[in-house]
């Protein structure tokens, strides 16, 4: 059953970051202050997106949970509060956000006029759509939870049709229309999250599927119990995102050159993490069913299944880092001297990807359990401390530069697997209430 939820679930997330990967290369070959922008906003947009859409953590434990033990009405207020939340915090932190927004350029000091122009048309078409992402991952997260993967995939793969096409014209100026740059991506991305969003809520609001937001049940209750669970995993994210933030103003300070070498090299990770995402997402989906069954074995044989396939298909990316890394880079530039610098990072994104790998989905498998707390507990020791320290040693004091950024987001990986499979294996999570 893992193998069968995990296909679709790496499909559908890779669908949702083709959305950014697109962007990414379109703008890469649209000029290097466009590319380079990406470090300031791309960061700046999974931070809020992270944070906010980690209350779909207790849609998937609480509905999967529902699912699995036949209690339809629990499942049904467990949607209708997830997507009340979705939209009243989205539309709350999008205005947040835009009174905000004049605060971003000072936390760049080095990165360039051009390149902060370019940002800032990019989050000033983001943060309004804020509440579309939302629902969107929040639609796909209930959809997922009740074991259908294949919707959601469907959904996104229309959405990345739409992204494409828009891209290819707002982008670049093509038919008439005006040449934007990044804020063409922009316009582009919320475009295709509100066909994922509206998409999404039409499925899920037919009374008879697999499961909907109409028919009885508490959602306020429902509510109370997923942001129990959820709580730590915000906490968690907030921790993440700081240190991730952190890691991004490094990058930063060694110059325009590097932000957009690194964005190339992010966009090529992309793809091996949001594919440990999706097993992830069906280790959390499967144990949280089990689990509501009282099948406490099968639980946790689902997650050492999708953590080690996750472990064995990231590998195969690592080989590719190896064997091919100057076609996957210029997927995403045409600059020799960005490649150039982007060729030896590639070896240390090979070393961390088995790491990466086992750390994401035995994370989501201990969140479909419940199991909240230790993940945020080894996220700081991991996200905050090792991660921002590392970064900096390798990266300042031993003059190693972007190779030293990487080094210390190795070491990260390498001592959060360590932790997770002690707790894992400890197997304390399987009496986790929810």
């Amino acid at each position: 059953m893992v193998a069968r939820l995990a296909a679709p679930a790496i499909a559908q997330q890779l669908l949702y970051t083709l959305v950014f990967l697109v962007d990414r290369a379109m703008l890469g070959h649209h000029g290097s202050a466009s590319l380079a922008s990406m470090q300031i906003s791309g960061p700046l947009v999974w931070t809020t997106v992270s944070l906010l859409s980690a209350s779909t953590v207790g849609t998937v434990a609480l509905v999967g949970r529902a699912v699995g033990a036949g209690d339809r009405a629990l499942a049904t207020a467990a949607v209708r509060g997830s997507l009340w939340f979705a939209g009243v915090v989205g539309v709350g932190v999008s205005l947040v956000g835009l009174l905000t927004l004049p605060v971003v350029p000072l936390l760049f000091p080095a990165a360039g006029e051009d390149v902060l122009v370019e940002a800032e048309g990019y989050l000033t078409v983001f943060l309004p759509s804020i509440p579309l992402f939302l629902l969107s991952f929040t639609g796909a997260a209930a959809l997922t939870a009740a074991g259908d993967t294949k919707t959601p995939f469907i959904i996104g793969a229309v959405g990345n049709v739409i992204n494409i096409a828009l891209n290819y014209v707002l982008i670049f100026g093509h038919y008439g229309a005006p040449e934007l740059g990044a804020q063409g991506a922009s316009f582009a991305s919320a475009a295709a999250m509100a066909w994922n969003a509206v998409v999404g809520l039409a499925v899920l609001s037919r009374r008879h599927g697999r499961v909907s937001f109409r028919g009885p049940g508490d959602a306020l209750a429902a509510l109370r119990r997923m942001l129990k669970v959820a709580g730590p995993s915000a906490a968690e994210r907030a921790v993440q995102q700081l240190g991730f933030l952190g890691f991004v103003m490094m990058i930063g300070a060694l110059g325009g050159s590097v932000m957009a070498a690194n964005q190339a090299l992010i966009s090529i990770e992309s793809i091996c993490w949001l594919s440990a995402e999706g097993f992830g997402i069906a280790a959390a989906a499967v144990v949280a069913q089990r689990l509501g069954a009282g099948r406490r074995l099968d639980a946790a044989v689902a997650a050492k299944a999708a953590t080690m396939m996750a472990v064995a298909f990231l590998s195969l990316f690592a080989a590719m880092f190896l064997l091919i890394p100057e076609v996957l880079l210029r997927a995403f530039t045409d600059d020799d001297a960005i490649v150039a610098m982007g060729l030896p990072v590639m070896v240390i994104a090979a070393v961390a990807q088995p790491f990466l790998a086992f750390s994401m989905v035995m994370s989501h498998a201990l969140r479909g359990a419940g199991e909240t707390r230790a993940p945020f507990v080894i996220m700081v020791l991991g996200g905050l401390v090792v991660r921002l320290f590392a970064t900096w040693l390798f990266a300042f004091p031993l003059g190693l530069g972007l190779v030293g950024i990487w080094i210390g987001s190795t070491v990260d990986w390498v001592v959060r697997a360590a932790l997770l499979g002690w707790v894992f294996f400890r197997g304390g999570w399987r009496d986790v209430a929810v």
